[in-house]
């Protein structure tokens, strides 16, 4: 199991470059989180940029993530890596009990939200987002409709985190790869 291998994974089974680069944006966070619990950052990171690498083919409940779940299986993935995608889908109803369960939980709808947060910048870059600012939109109930505040919120929760903190973790996570993303503010330069 190694990123090289996963990426390859990620771009045969996910076109679009949105979810490429939602895939990204856990991958980050998911490694960020890692150290904190003394954990694996590569098989962290491998779990959050192959956590939705099914879902553009399988969306439906019914099938995703356990259709990604089997072709991780099919290729030898670890069980626990295999689970930990699984409990990040609510429906599923899968206790999230490691540590990397609940991150990936944590920071799945908070990665789309703060990137969202971004998107509505006049720079159009993550560097600029603030805690204040994420914190603000989840009050708006019409902002980025679809992201579940209460995942958001329980995410933090799990991981004995204060929502400010958890928010700040995964922003931070972002920048490190705001080019990648193309949230850096370069595009609007360009303009």
């Amino acid at each position: 199991m190694n990123r090289d291998d996963a990426l390859v994974l990620l771009k045969n089974h996910t076109k679009t470059d949105s979810l490429r680069k939602h895939a990204l944006g856990v991958e980050a966070a998911m490694r960020a989180y890692a150290p904190i619990y003394d954990a694996d950052v590569e098989k962290w990171g491998i779990v959050g940029l192959l956590h939705d690498f099914d879902y553009e083919e399988t969306p439906d409940p019914k099938d995703h993530p356990l259709r990604g779940a089997a072709i991780l299986q099919d290729n030898g993935y670890p069980e626990d890596v295999i689970y930990a995608i699984k409990s990040h889908a609510t429906y599923l109803g899968l206790p999230r009990s490691s540590p990397m369960d609940k991150a990936l939980f944590a920071v799945d709808e908070l990665v789309g939200f703060a990137v969202a947060v971004a998107l509505v910048r006049p720079s159009k870059s993550i560097l600029d987002v603030k805690v204040s600012s994420v914190k603000k939109k989840m009050k708006q109930v019409g902002f980025a409709r679809a992201v579940s505040r209460e995942d958001i919120i329980e995410g933090a929760e799990s991981l004995g985190l204060s929502l400010d903190d958890h928010v700040a973790a995964t922003i931070d996570a972002l920048k490190s790869i705001a080019s990648e993303l193309g949230l850096d503010g370069q595009a609007v330069d360009a303009k």
